[in-house]
């Protein structure tokens, strides 16, 4: 499953009975004064310094907090194009990265990591901050997202047609993920598939698709991807900033047509082959965030989704060969089956 920081809290596990539902389709746009890249540094800086900025990301509106240079440097540079909604907005989150008070601050410093005043992780080193950041995100939507049934998966989209992308981390999902986005299939979401129960139909939240060691170097220099924090649980990590094609799609619903379970082998070559939707069906429901939850509602969800997609085991190596694959989807109109 997906690998969260260390929480210490039982506090806060999933229960919608402490929370209100949070609201699901498209924010009303009239609510938007700017961008994050309207802002100067300084003007960034001091907002989220201040009294914190409310960021518009997908259906979400997140309000975040923090002084952490490196912060303040990944949302300027990775979020530029995001929407900042009026102070009146109501915020789904509200998030706040800072250090800890006492000799932490300065002796091997650390991040804490805030979410509604209260810390659900152990603190993590300073220079772990950006990705903290972005972790902590994915946890406020797989706890409290419940209007949709939350999957572990990578989500994109072309030709108006998804492929949900389950998958461990380290199974090579987000590289393939950021492949495909780079080669010109939008970006839905790289770590969670939000699967609206009313009509089956997927809700966009583009955000920087995660990298890891080897793979940050495998893109292109036109391709904008932030610093490297070394030395997490993962690895190396850096983040790769959302396509403007993806963002001025973030309203746009879709409908899938694929789950393809991806894995990278290194000296494979790429191969496709049909899976058991019974056994698609059964890992969906296992590991799904929130399918238990949810109930008799979560399970007729994953159950409908399945009924109408078509369900691989992808296995590759080379990047750009796994890119021409997933294009054949749109040319033939079905995967090619090895």
């Amino acid at each position: 499953m997906f690998a969260f920081p260390t929480a210490h809290s039982s506090r806060f596990h999933q229960d919608s009975s402490r929370r209100r539902e949070l609201r699901e389709g498209p924010k009303d746009r009239s609510m938007t004064i700017q961008s994050i890249s309207s802002l100067s540094p300084s003007e960034l800086a001091r907002q989220l310094r201040d009294q914190g900025l409310n960021l518009g990301i997908g259906p979400f509106v997140t309000r975040i907090q923090s002084t952490i240079p490196s912060v303040v440097r990944g949302i300027r540079l990775l979020y530029a194009g995001y929407p900042i909604e009026k102070d009146s907005t109501f915020a789904d989150f509200h998030v706040h990265l800072a250090p800890p008070r006492g000799l932490r601050r300065w002796f091997r410093p650390q991040v804490l990591f805030f979410f509604d005043g209260h810390v659900p992780f152990k603190p993590l080193p300073l220079a772990q901050a950006y990705p903290f950041f972005e972790w902590g995100l994915n946890w406020c939507v797989a706890q409290y997202a419940n209007q949709y049934l939350i999957l572990h998966a990578a989500v994109i989209e072309k030709g108006g047609h998804a492929v949900i992308m389950p998958g461990p981390p380290g199974s090579g999902k987000s590289t393939l993920c950021a492949g495909l986005v780079a080669g010109g299939w939008r970006l839905l979401s790289d770590e969670l598939a939000l699967i609206s129960p009313q009509d089956g139909r997927l809700t966009p939240m583009p955000r920087p698709v995660s990298l890891k060691n080897e793979s940050i170097r495998k893109f292109a220099p036109g391709v904008t991807i932030g610093p490297e924090s070394a030395d997490t649980t993962k690895g190396t990590v850096a983040h790769m900033k959302v396509p403007d094609e993806s963002m001025a799609r973030v309203d746009e619903h879709a409908t899938a047509a694929w789950v393809v379970y991806a894995r990278y082998d290194a000296g494979a070559p790429a191969r496709l082959e049909r899976r058991s939707k019974a056994q698609t069906l059964l890992h969906i429901v296992r590991n799904a965030f929130n399918c238990s939850l949810l109930g008799e509602r979560g399970f007729q969800t994953a159950a409908d989704l399945i009924d109408t997609c078509d369900c691989y085991d992808f296995t590759y190596s080379d990047l750009d060969q796994a890119v021409g694959v997933f294009d054949t989807l749109l040319d033939e109109g079905l995967l090619p089956i090895s």
